[in-house]
């Protein structure tokens, strides 16, 4: 259904693969999930930062001097949907150490799924920045659609969406909402369930990431 275009990318690397059948065994424990899940948030933020602007600088090797590639502009903003995003952006965070950070916390009803901001605080002069939103699962799009309705009203341009798994009815809602954003995903699952959860998905990634639930 989706071919990777300029603004969908789908990735489709064998460690992506295999990292994310580890998580989605239910058997896998808190402290592997977690450390799984922030080393899949690096690969899938290695793709998604292929664009980054570098420029070249003079330095000194141990052998001569050299002009070398150092990332230029101003330093982008990492922005987890709280608070299974928190899970995303302690592996990302290592990419870009010095990176800006901002918050959105989105609730969702149980019964409608309905997505609604209960907090948002932002870096500011974010216009001229590269903004990085990340949550684990694309499920009905609802949640990434409100926080990228925020984050465009903070003054948000360049914009790219990072999950680990998608259900093709929330990248359709998504992209249909917010077209001019790039959305990469680690991987394009079948569906969603009648609980709004991706299948086979792995659960819920906030529960699974923090321990706060048990799947048995």
């Amino acid at each position: 259904m989706y071919n990777n275009t300029s603004n969908i990318i789908i990735c489709d690397h064998p460690l992506i693969k295999h990292k994310l059948s580890v998580i989605r065994d239910q058997e896998t424990g808190t402290s592997e999930f977690r450390t799984i899940m922030q080393e899949l948030a690096m690969l899938i933020g290695y793709e998604a930062m292929r664009d980054l602007p570098l420029n070249d600088v003079e330095i000194r090797t141990p052998a001569e001097i050299a002009k070398c590639p150092f990332l230029s502009g101003r330093k982008p903003v990492f922005v987890p949907i709280m608070r299974a995003g928190l899970g995303m952006y302690e592996g990302i965070i290592k990419l870009i150490p010095n990176a800006k950070v901002g918050h959105i916390g989105v609730s969702r009803d149980k019964k409608t799924f309905e997505a609604s901001e209960y907090i948002c605080k932002m870096p500011s002069s974010l216009s001229d920045r590269k903004i990085y939103v990340m949550d684990p699962m694309l499920a009905t799009g609802g949640s990434a659609i409100a926080a990228i309705d925020s984050i465009k009203k903070h003054g948000g341009i360049d914009i790219t969406f990072l999950c680990v798994v998608a259900a093709p009815i929330g990248l359709e809602a998504l992209h249909t909402a917010h077209p001019d954003i790039k959305i990469v995903v680690g991987n394009l699952d079948r569906e969603i369930n009648e609980r709004a959860y991706v299948c086979p998905g792995f659960g819920n990634a906030g529960d699974r990431y923090f321990g706060t639930e048990s799947l048995k």
